[in-house]
Formats: C-alpha cells, sequence, structure tokens
C-alpha cells in the first residue's frame, strides 16, 4: 500500500492566513492569535491540552481524534520548529513543546543550518538540508510503511505542494479573517487543476476543505 503524504488538520482564516510575521519565542504564530485561528479544535472532546471534561463531538472532534491515525513520520518547516533564524546559536532550544512533544514519531525539520538531532520522549527530531523529494524519501523510510505528515508551515505546505508531492490535504477554513500574515492560497481553487475537493462545514462554523489527487 502506497505512503502518501498528507496535510491534516491544516487551519487557515476565511482570506487563507495561517501564520501572521514578525515570529517571535513568545509568539509562535507572529501576530496571529493561535486561540481565535484553532478555536475549533480546542472545544472538541479529543483536543490534546483539554484540562476539563466536556467538550464538543461530531465532525471537529473526528478531525482533532484521527490526526496521528497511521502517521509514521512527520515533516516541518524551520519555523515550525522554533523562531531562531541562520546558524542554530543556541543549541538549548529544542523547540515550543517541552519534554514531551506531541508527534509520537521521527520529525524532519528543514533547515539550510544543520544540528545533530535530538530526541524528546517519543519524538526524535533530525534536522535536514534537502530538496522536498529527498526529505520526503528519508521521511517514509523512517516511518516504516505508514503515512507521512506534513505539518507546515504555510511556506512549507506551499513548498511540498509545488513539487507535485502532496497526496491528500485536510484544510480547515476557520470563520475569521486575518488581513494580512502568511498565506495559504488566495482561493483553494487553485489546487483544483490537481485535486479534486469536497467542502464540509461544521457547526463550528468552520468549513472542512478536504483533497485529493485527481
Amino acid at each position: 500500500m502506497a505512503q502518501l503524504l498528507r496535510v491534516q488538520n491544516f487551519t487557515v482564516s476565511s482570506d487563507g492566513v495561517g501564520a501572521g510575521a514578525e515570529q517571535s519565542l513568545d509568539r509562535p504564530f507572529g501576530h496571529v492569535d493561535p486561540e481565535r485561528l484553532f478555536a475549533w479544535a480546542g472545544a472538541t472532546a479529543s483536543w490534546p491540552g483539554r484540562t476539563d471534561p466536556g467538550g464538543s463531538r461530531g465532525l471537529d472532534d473526528y478531525f482533532t481524534r484521527d490526526f496521528a491515525h497511521n502517521i509514521g513520520a512527520e515533516i516541518m518547516g524551520r519555523n515550525k520548529f522554533g523562531p531562531q533564524r541562520g546558524p542554530w546559536d543556541d543549541l538549548e532550544w529544542q523547540g515550543w513543546w517541552g519534554d514531551e512533544p506531541p508527534f509520537h514519531t521521527p520529525v524532519f525539520v528543514l533547515t539550510h543550518h544543520q544540528r545533530p538531532s535530538i530526541t524528546l520522549a517519543d519524538t526524535t527530531f533530525h534536522f535536514v538540508d534537502g530538496d522536498p523529494a529527498t526529505v520526503l524519501d528519508q521521511a517514509r523510510e523512517a516511518a516504516q510503511g505508514k503515512d507521512v505528515r506534513l505539518g507546515g508551515g504555510v511556506s512549507t505546505v506551499r513548498q511540498f505542494l509545488d513539487a507535485d508531492l502532496v497526496d491528500t490535504l485536510h484544510v480547515a477554513v476557520s470563520p475569521v479573517k486575518l488581513g494580512s500574515g502568511l498565506r495559504l492560497w488566495e482561493s483553494p481553487d487553485e489546487l483544483l487543476d490537481r485535486f479534486e475537493l469536497e467542502v464540509v462545514p461544521s457547526p463550528s462554523g468552520v468549513a472542512h476543505h478536504l483533497f485529493w489527487r485527481k
């Protein structure tokens, strides 16, 4: 069975913005408030950060719960790992997720400035400099037959789309307008030359866009 490269639960605003400018240590999404953008997922019963009982069920909860299903490795851009630019001046920095990252798989971080791999709990981060196809081959080998998740951010998803390597995408379009920032698309119609699309609305106001190759 083919190993798919999947984009999952990638959330953008109604005008296509997935992250803001001016990223910093304290603001991983730049000027964008992630609580507004990801409110649909945070409200579900299966949200990993939930500390109180309850939460919504239904479609939003299904996508939140399904996030790790059959995923054997992840690819992410350097800006998703951390705010540093250029050479790694601070090797003590090990990502925004603390001692127990939520990935539970090997993670391949795209960077032009390599550094040694680090392991936190059951997640190992590998820092790789390569073209999308080469990195995908590495991730597929590490995934041991399971699928590979393309975790983002926006520029990384666009890079792999431009290389025609993405097999499926689930993009949650949140009912907020951000105006400026890193934009995944001007319109989802841009992908219809290569992908089928079905849009499924949720009671939360989010529209789940499901793309698969034609």
